[in-house]
């Protein structure tokens, strides 16, 4: 069976998305089917270390979102007949998706947040119907959550046979406890951080990710408890960062606020390895990675109360309301002050971090993919 694998809305593997189309390329199980990767021609070589036996096929020279849509609307269909595909994988399916196909299509969905915006501007709404149409018309669709799973049947009016739930896993040969020294500095070249500090790795996405609750909890936690920590926020800008910054600006303690824009996806284990806690404010996340990786490094998680957070992150973190940065203050000062509560949310954590394995979703990735065509 030859299986077309779409990279288009990947990302180049340097974000969420990108990590999980390695992951799950460096994992799947023998099974005599050939795979082939198509994408933008700049993304040849960005999964060549994770599939270096894969052969990738560039297309859509035109680089653009428009382009894109156009390309996978008018030449999708084509491509895929030529190449001869039994089936195409969509890995970022809340994305891009082609409008119809002349072999199965299965689509995994990270994220749904985008159906929030569908009101307010008529490229949203556009956008809104398509997405919704396409994920309708795919003959499997995967969920990374089960917070996903029922937004697609509520949202999408996709019909729940049609959907699989195959959480993310982890890479516990990257991200897994690591001793603690005592230096005050961690050096992650060209970064420099001086610990105590509180960590939270998300896009500066105003106000989704909920950073400026988050900045107001942390000068909270601050005042009442005195302690010397600071707060690191690591991600690239994105809608809104600039209230994200203005927020930090016009703390008391802006000097202990540390953006570090986009973070090397290689390093994370070193930086989630020197935090004394990771905070995860978002009123969204449609699987949260997050709490995952830094519960596997043996890092105490408070988070959210919302979305999928309490699925994935489960009995593993303490949780707060994401609209109350006095509740959010109060849970980091436990973490900071209550030593038994530190140490058994780090067991937790790391007990409920060790039922995920990138092993496991690519196992049962391709076992939906075959079930799908009948492979």
């Amino acid at each position: 069976m030859k299986i077309g694998i779409d990279t288009f809305a990947c990302e180049g593997g340097k974000t969420a998305i990108g990590v999980y189309v390695t992951q799950v390329l460096k994992r799947i199980p023998p099974s005599g089917d050939l795979f082939e990767l198509f994408g933008w021609d700049f993304d040849r070589f960005a999964y060549s270390e994770a599939a270096p036996d894969l052969e990738f096929v560039p297309r859509c020279s035109i680089t653009g979102k428009t382009a894109n849509a156009l390309w996978h609307l008018i030449k999708y269909p084509q491509f895929a007949r030529e190449r001869a595909y039994d089936a195409c994988f969509f890995p970022a399916a809340h994305k891009q998706l082609p409008y119809r196909s002349p072999c199965p299509v299965i689509g995994v969905v990270h994220d749904m947040s985008w159906v929030t915006k569908k009101i307010g501007k008529p490229l949203r709404m556009l956008n809104y119907l398509a997405l919704t149409y396409s994920l309708r018309k795919l003959d499997r669709v995967i969920a990374v959550s089960h917070w996903i799973k029922q937004e697609l049947i509520e949202f999408a009016g996709v019909k729940e046979s049609l959907i699989e739930v195959v959480p993310n896993g982890i890479d516990h040969t990257a991200f897994y406890p690591r001793p603690r020294n005592e230096e005050s500095v961690v050096l992650i070249q060209p970064f420099s951080f001086r610990r105590p500090y509180v960590l939270c790795i998300s896009r500066i996405d105003h106000p989704v990710k909920n950073h400026v609750r988050l900045i107001k909890a942390f000068g909270i936690f601050k005042e009442q408890t005195k302690y010397p920590h600071r707060l690191v926020l690591a991600g690239a800008d994105d809608h809104q960062a600039e209230k994200v910054k203005e927020a930090a600006a016009g703390s008391p303690y802006r000097n202990d606020i540390f953006f570090t824009g986009h973070f090397p996806v290689k390093n994370l284990p070193e930086l989630y390895a020197g935090a004394d806690m990771v905070v995860i404010p978002s009123l969204y996340e449609g699987f949260g990675m997050g709490a995952l990786e830094a519960m596997a490094s043996g890092v105490p998680v408070a988070c959210a109360r919302a979305a999928s957070l309490p699925e994935t992150a489960d009995t593993g973190a303490l949780y707060f309301d994401p609209y109350n940065p006095e509740d959010m203050a109060a849970r980091m000062i436990t973490l900071s002050t209550n030593r038994e509560i530190y140490r058994e949310c780090r067991r937790l954590g790391l007990e409920r971090a060790g039922a995920f394995s990138w092993e496991k979703c690519a196992q049962q990735t391709l076992a939906v993919i075959h079930e799908t065509t009948g492979g």
